[in-house]
């Protein structure tokens, strides 16, 4: 069953609506560094997946089925017969999801460092069970050490702090229910369904989800591209704004 997800809009009326979901353990507000260029032209969606932000938080576990199910409910909600989609890990998961089962709901899809398949399922129930009895605070620090390179952190300490409190304050369920989403997907058997024009992007410095990821991704999408980022962890649209920003922009306008 569907939920009502958690949503703000940004941009012109008239614009064409581009989608954003976010990270595992945060929410749409991620795409704040972006926000801004992006709402010049488009209709900018900013979502929080189920179990994060103000969205509803249904006990898990999640399936990318439920996923990528309410972002289509979302749109019927919105009345948008297609839009385009971006998404970062989690989001970037979701959006291949929907690119997938619903090409036809597709303009263009913007995929930042993610993963189509990202095992081993144990690691993950590992993770969602130790969320569960120690809160987020049992592996903050560690999941944190991957979203920024240091020198941003030493350089940017605001907005480390800023990413930080949104890691800190997920709610610790929801946070373990798409941990196992994560754990059971495996996306490469739909991937050659997409049908809109994609741009895969990845963090040269990502230790979370590697280069290898983007480009076995885009193997797997009908003339998908990739662009490697330099100096970018994990969260790169904040690790490094204006270039994540150039490529997505330049990418939506075809």
């Amino acid at each position: 069953m569907t939920v009502d997800l958690h949503y703000t809009v940004d941009g012109p009326e008239d614009g064409p609506v581009l989608v954003l979901g976010s990270s595992l353990g945060t929410t749409g507000g991620l795409w704040q560094p972006q926000l801004a260029a992006l709402a010049e032209r488009h209709r900018v969606v900013r979502y929080d997946h189920r179990g994060h932000g103000a969205s509803p938080q249904p006990v898990g576990p999640y399936t990318m089925d439920d996923l990528g199910g309410d972002v289509l409910a979302l749109l019927d909600r919105l009345e948008l017969a297609k839009a385009s989609l971006g998404g970062i890990s989690l989001g970037g998961m979701t959006a291949m999801w929907v690119a997938a089962h619903a090409p036809d709901r597709v303009d263009r899809l913007a995929l930042l460092c993610t993963s189509a398949r990202l095992g081993p399922p144990e690691m993950w129930a590992e993770r969602a069970a130790a969320v569960r009895t120690g809160g987020m605070a049992a592996i903050a620090d560690a999941v944190f050490a991957r979203w920024l390179t240091p020198s941003f952190v030493e350089r940017h300490n605001g907005v480390a702090a800023w990413v930080w409190r949104m890691l800190t304050s997920s709610p610790t369920e929801g946070y373990a229910a798409c941990c196992e989403a994560i754990g059971g997907m495996d996306l490469f058997p739909v991937l050659g369904g997409v049908t809109a024009p994609t741009l895969v992007i990845a963090g040269a410095e990502d230790p979370a989800t590697p280069a290898e990821h983007a480009e076995r991704i885009a193997a797997a999408i009908p003339d998908a591209r990739v662009e490697i980022v330099p100096d970018a962890a994990h969260l790169a649209n904040v690790n490094a704004p204006e270039a994540v920003t150039d490529l997505l922009t330049r990418f939506l306008d075809g």
